[in-house]
C-alpha cells in the first residue's frame, strides 16, 4: 500500500509551488532545494520521501521496520538505486558507514566506496558543534568534509575544506491550516557543484547516527 504523493504534496509545497526548484542565494550563486519527508510512500516500511519544488517525486528510501539497518539504500523516484550505504563491519573504522555508487552486492569485493563518514566522538572531539567526518578514504587523515549543528533540530550543514557550505538542512518553519510540519518535514538545500543524491546520503547517515 502507497501512501498519495499527490496528498503528501498540497500539504507541504502549497506555499511554495510558485518557486523554482532552483533558486538563488545572496551571493548570486544557484543551489537546489527539496523538501524531505521522514516517513516511506510504503505503509509497511519506514524511510524518506524527497520531493522538489514542483511536487515531484525525486528520491526515497523504503526499509522493513524492526532495529536499526546494516544497510540504506537511496532511490530516485522511479526505484533506481543510486547509492547505497552500509555499517562498517570492520573494527578499526568503529562509528563508520560507507558509501556505495548505485546497488552493490553483498560483501562489496570489487566496490570500492566513494565516502566513508565518521561519527564524531564528542568525548574527544574539543569541538562539540561536529556531528560527522567525511573521508574519500579510510587511510586519510584530513577529512573532504564536515558535519555541523544539530540533526535533532534539523540545523546542519555540509562544510568543504575551505569551511564553504556546500549543503544545509533547516527546519521547515511553516503553519498552515492548523498542521505543523514539525521535525518530519524539513528542507536540504545543495549549492551548485555538490551533488544532491550525496547530501540526501549524508541525511539518511545522519539520521541513523543521532535519531
Amino acid at each position: 500500500m502507497f501512501i498519495s504523493r499527490k496528498s503528501l504534496s498540497r500539504s507541504v509545497h502549497d506555499e511554495h509551488q510558485e518557486q523554482p526548484e532552483l533558486v538563488e542565494t545572496r551571493g548570486g550563486n544557484l543551489c537546489t532545494s527539496v523538501t524531505v519527508w521522514r516517513k516511506s510512500l510504503i505503509v509497511t516500511c519506514k524511510g524518506f520521501t524527497v520531493i522538489d519544488s514542483n511536487g515531484n517525486l525525486v528520491y526515497r528510501v523504503d526499509t522493513y521496520v524492526g532495529g536499526r539497518p546494516m544497510e540504506l539504500v537511496l532511490m530516485d523516484g522511479s526505484g533506481k538505486p543510486i547509492l547505497t550505504m552500509r555499517r562498517s563491519t570492520n573494527l578499526r573504522l568503529v562509528g563508520t558507514w560507507l558509501i556505495y555508487g548505485g546497488e552493490v552486492g553483498e560483501f562489496c569485493t570489487s566496490e570500492k566506496p566513494v565516502f566513508y563518514v565518521k561519527k564524531s566522538i564528542n568525548i574527544l572531539n574539543a569541538n562539540s558543534n561536529v556531528l560527522a567526518y567525511v573521508y574519500r578514504r579510510s587511510s586519510d587523515k584530513r577529512y573532504a568534509y564536515v558535519i555541523e549543528g544539530s540533526y535533532s533540530h534539523r540545523s546542519c550543514k555540509v562544510l568543504d575544506e575551505t569551511k564553504r557550505v556546500v549543503a544545509e538542512i533547516r527546519p521547515k518553519d511553516a503553519l498552515k491550516r492548523g498542521i505543523s510540519f514539525g521535525l518530519e518535514v524539513f528542507v536540504l538545500i545543495v549549492q551548485a557543484g555538490f551533488d544532491p543524491g550525496y547530501a540526501m546520503g549524508l541525511v539518511l547517515l545522519l539520521d541513523q547516527m543521532f535519531s
